[in-house]
Parts: structure tokens; C-alpha cells; sequence
């Protein structure tokens, strides 16, 4: 039977950040195991740092230990736990089975009593935790096995997996062979992170945190002009089987042309295509492509929201997005959903992102974009840029070659779709 602990997500996870971006796992509860010291010794002994958690009436108490329940005399970590506060104090040094001596005899400034299903406090450690009283009763006990979310064997895991994705992208070939390389094109609202990505997925591939693409802070977006990105692989420098294609951010009144997107999918407009308000129309003129064909097509669009933002969109934004998913549609070109930003969520930390879609706030964000825009939950892939580190992180990278790896899968369907007789290779023949 799986045992469940009484701590919320956020409650939780507040204890992991504040002991050093712990993951817990629960070894021992009270209520299941029995309201006995022999037993969680013998279930708690020999597991590393735990977090002993006692839930009383109206507040959280507990103990956080960083060694093992055998291993000599140390200090430990005794908290108070109420709402949204955790109020520490050192106690010991003594053994840590001592902790749940009911033999108190005043020596130790803090002690638990399972049996009793009491914890004491001497009056200095009561007043250093803001305590009332020295004996509080509880409920319940929880013993939690402490690891760091990111440890050697789990980075290790990341390693392997990080080559893996670069291998299955270095070797991909589009379907069918219809094209050398698939273009995305990546969509969103300004600031939502459209370059920063384009710079991440080159900085992986290079081997180190690179900017070709300008990032910035500017309220009408930095992008003015179409721009098509060839990545070259730093392990042998031959170009990539895909092609990053950056435009203008959407906005509710100035940004991309609602006008210009079908032109963009057909593959009218050359690398560095200047928009302007004149809103001039490809017609054989110019810079633009007369006879595009379908390796100058978009074959997969990506939409950018930040994590932070995609809430507060306004009806116009959300009307605009709608009407670009229905051209999409119009034109078979299959789209997904980047979201961005979700490391700077409240409570998520570097090691949330090993297993980042099971994380509360990163869930609610999804919940929101898949209600407020109807992009189906399995299209939505998470994902963190570098934007400050200087080194590259293979969590961080995980995440950018997942989806990378989805959006390259959606092209395949494009192209599957495609009617073969508006392709090069049916013209050959």
C-alpha cells in the first residue's frame, strides 16, 4: 500500500527549498507504522539526512538531520513550520536516536515522545521558535529521506539522456526526403522568448552559451525582419536538418501583420525580409519568392508564451492567436506550444526541471494556456532558455531537445499530409 504524506505540494515544497533543494522520499508515518521509536529506528536507520515532520493541531514542526541516525553527535535543525514562515533553531549536539528519548531529564532542548504523542522544548529553544509552550501534542509523524534533487546518479541519467536527443536530431531525416531540412517558424507575443530559444538550441550544438540572435527588452520586439537560422553542429560543423525561422512578436495593435502569415507559411519571404506598414504583398518584385517551393514552406510552427505572462494575455492577444491557429489549420501546417520561463515560476528551482511537468505551478500553466487557447495538453512542451548562465546545464538542455525533438516529429506529419502532387519530386517526374 502506497503511504501518502500529509504535507500539500507547496508545503512541501517550500521544506525542500529551505533545507537545500531537497526531494523527499517517505519512509516512515506514525499513523501507518505505529506510534513507536524501536520501529522508526529500524525503518529510518541507515538512510541518509531525513526530515522528521510532526503535524499538530494548528501548526508543522519538525527536525532536520544531515547525517545518518547512527552517525555520532551533531546539531540539528528543529523548525517551525506556520503558513508560509519557517522559523529555525539549532539544538545538540547529541545522537540522534536521543531525539526520541521520552527520557527528557533536561539535558536535551528538544525531544520527541511518540508513544505519548508529544514533542518537548526547553524554554530556550521554545522562545528561539516563537513557541507558547514546551509541550505540543500532535497527530501524526513523518520521516522523509533527504536527497538533492540534482545528485551525481540523476545527473548522470541527464548526461546520457542529453546524447541521446542530440544523436536522434544530428541523424534525423525528414519524410520521405521531400526536403533536406524542415523550417520552423516560431510565433508569440513579444518578450515571450523567440530568440532566446534560437540562441539556446545554438549554444547546445556549439557546445557552449552563444547569442546570434538579438535579445532584448524592447516593447515593440527586436525582430523586424524574417529571419531563417541554419545551426551548425560544433562536433563536425555541418548544418543541422532543421531551420529556426524568427519573425516580429505578436502584439494587440503593432507587431506582425495578420496579413503577412500566410505568405510566411507559403515561403514568399527570404531571409531578411524587412516588414514594414506599407504592407507590401509578394508580386514578383523585390526580395520576395514568386514560385516558393515546399522546402521554402514552414513546416511546423511553434507559438512562445512565457510561463509568466500566458495568464494575464489580453482578449484581443488570445482573438489574434485564435484566428493565426485557424489559418494554420486552413493550411494543414501542425503547431505546438513552447512555454518558457517556467524556471522563474514561484518555488521552482533548477532541479524541479528534471521532472518539471509534474510540478503544481508548472500544471496550472499549462491548465491555462490549453483553457484560454485550446492547444491540446500534449502539444504543450516546456522548456528553459539561457538567458544569464554561462555554462551549459544538461537539465536545461533535456528540456530544449525534447521539444525540439517534438517540433521535428510534427514536420514529419506536415510532410506525410502533403499532397505529393504539389511537391518537387512529383514535378520530376
Amino acid at each position: 500500500m502506497e503511504v501518502a504524506t500529509r504535507l500539500t505540494w507547496m508545503q512541501e515544497k517550500k521544506l525542500q527549498n529551505y533545507f537545500g533543494e531537497k526531494q523527499f522520499s517517505l519512509l516512515y508515518k506514525a499513523s501507518v507504522h505505529g506510534f513507536s521509536t524501536d520501529r522508526l529506528l529500524q525503518i529510518c536507520s541507515k538512510q541518509g539526512p531525513t526530515l522528521t515532520v510532526i503535524y499538530s493541531e494548528d501548526q508543522i514542526v519538525g527536525a532536520y538531520m544531515q547525517k545518518d541516525y547512527g552517525e555520532g553527535n551533531y546539531l540539528i535543525a528543529v523548525f517551525v513550520f506556520q503558513e508560509t514562515t519557517i522559523t529555525e533553531c539549532k539544538v545538540g549536539p547529541f545522537k540522534l536516536p536521543m531525539l526520541f528519548d521520552k527520557n527528557v531529564d533536561g539535558n536535551l532542548e528538544v525531544s520527541i515522545h511518540l508513544k505519548e504523542k508529544t514533542m518537548y522544548f526547553n524554554i530556550n529553544a521554545m522562545e528561539k521558535l516563537g513557541l507558547s509552550q514546551i509541550y505540543i501534542s500532535f497527530q501524526d509523524c513523518e520521516v522523509f529521506r533527504c536527497e538533492d534533487l540534482l545528485d551525481e546518479r540523476k545527473m548522470s541519467g541527464l548526461t546520457e539522456l542529453k546524447e541521446s536527443l542530440l544523436c536522434a536530431i544530428r541523424n534525423y531525416i525528414p519524410y520521405g526526403g521531400l526536403v533536406h531540412k524542415v523550417r520552423i517558424l516560431l510565433l508569440g507575443p513579444v518578450g515571450a522568448g523567440k530568440s532566446s530559444f534560437f540562441n539556446s538550441v545554438r549554444s547546445i550544438f556549439r557546445g557552449h552559451v552563444t547569442n546570434q540572435a538579438l535579445v532584448g527588452s524592447d516593447p515593440t520586439g527586436t525582430s523586424e525582419k524574417y529571419r531563417t537560422y541554419f545551426i551548425k553542429d560544433g562536433k563536425d560543423n555541418n548544418t543541422l536538418p532543421f531551420i529556426l525561422c524568427d519573425t516580429m512578436g505578436l502584439s494587440e495593435k503593432e507587431g506582425l501583420d495578420m496579413d503577412d502569415i500566410p505568405y510566411i507559411l507559403e515561403g514568399h519571404f527570404p531571409d531578411k525580409y524587412q516588414f514594414n506598414s506599407l504592407k507590401l504583398r509578394p508580386k514578383g518584385i523585390g526580395n520576395h519568392t514568386v514560385c516558393p517551393l515546399l522546402k521554402d514552406r514552414i513546416h511546423c510552427v511553434a507559438f512562445v508564451f512565457s510561463a509568466n505572462s500566458v495568464g494575464q494575455l489580453s482578449h484581443e492577444m488570445v482573438e489574434k492567436i485564435k484566428r493565426i491557429r485557424r489559418e494554420l489549420i486552413k493550411s494543414d501546417v501542425v503547431h505546438v506550444v513552447l512555454l518558457t520561463h517556467v524556471d522563474t515560476l514561484d518555488l521552482i528551482t533548477k532541479g524541479d526541471l528534471i521532472d518539471v511537468y509534474k510540478c503544481v505551478p508548472v500544471k496550472l500553466q499549462l491548465e491555462a494556456v490549453h483553457r484560454k487557447l485550446g492547444f491540446p495538453l500534449s502539444d504543450i512542451f516546456v522548456v528553459s532558455n539561457y538567458t544569464s548562465e554561462w555554462e551549459l546545464e544538461p537539465v536545461i538542455d533535456v528540456l530544449i531537445l525534447s521539444a525540439l525533438k517534438e517540433m521535428l516529429r510534427a514536420a514529419d506529419d506536415f510532410l506525410e499530409n502533403f499532397p505529393l502532387e504539389k511537391t518537387e519530386i512529383r514535378r520530376k517526374k
